[in-house]
């Protein structure tokens, strides 16, 4: 498999959404580009906030989540990143809080996220780390329970998931994807 060139994670922009659960992908990022030593800046003509490793690019979509796919195309047409070059990082309702699973293509499993980014690319065939945050266990509650802070016991399961990505990022980094979900598609830690 090719190595990412692009990570994207997604989120929602604005102080009121930062601790939400549907800005995991944000989380990441983060937390991946401190790893990297990479600065962030905001950069208007990829609609987000934009760092840059060598040959990989760390994007945080500022078009609110459902126009992450405007963001990540115009990144990705400008410096010709196919969408198996691309990981996506978001929050995963179908996965308990601190459930990780890596994978290629796909549904969107009604992610509006990911639905605008297929949209936009024309393809489901990008990557996808999928973190989970639960479900509220009724559908009408998912918006409201997206865009609530999680609880501390469920915010201590989501930051160890994200250290055992940041631990397992050599061999995502690397494209080894294989290696990389036998090591994070275990038991949480």
């Amino acid at each position: 498999m090719p190595a990412p060139r692009l990570i994207v994670g997604l989120g929602n922009p604005g102080a009121e959404y930062e601790d939400t659960r549907h800005n995991l992908g944000f989380w990441f990022v983060d937390r991946l580009a401190a790893d990297l030593r990479v600065t962030l800046a905001s950069q208007s003509k990829f609609h987000g906030i934009v760092g840059r490793s060598g040959d990989l690019w760390l994007l945080k979509p500022s078009t609110f989540m459902n126009r992450s796919g405007l963001a990540v195309l115009a990144l990705a047409n400008f410096y010709k990143i196919l969408p198996n070059e691309i990981l996506v990082v978001h929050d995963e309702l179908d996965l308990p809080p601190g459930g990780i699973r890596i994978k290629q293509g796909g549904g969107n499993g009604g992610h509006n996220g990911l639905k605008d980014i297929q949209s936009h690319l024309g393809t489901p065939d990008f990557w996808r780390l999928r973190l989970g945050i639960g479900h509220p266990g009724d559908r009408n509650e998912v918006i409201n329970y997206v865009l609530k802070a999680p609880r501390r016991e469920e915010q201590e399961q989501i930051d160890r998931a994200l250290d055992r990505c940041l631990l397992a990022w050599a061999k995502l980094g690397a494209g080894d994807y294989a290696t990389a979900q036998q090591a994070l598609h275990g038991k949480a830690a």
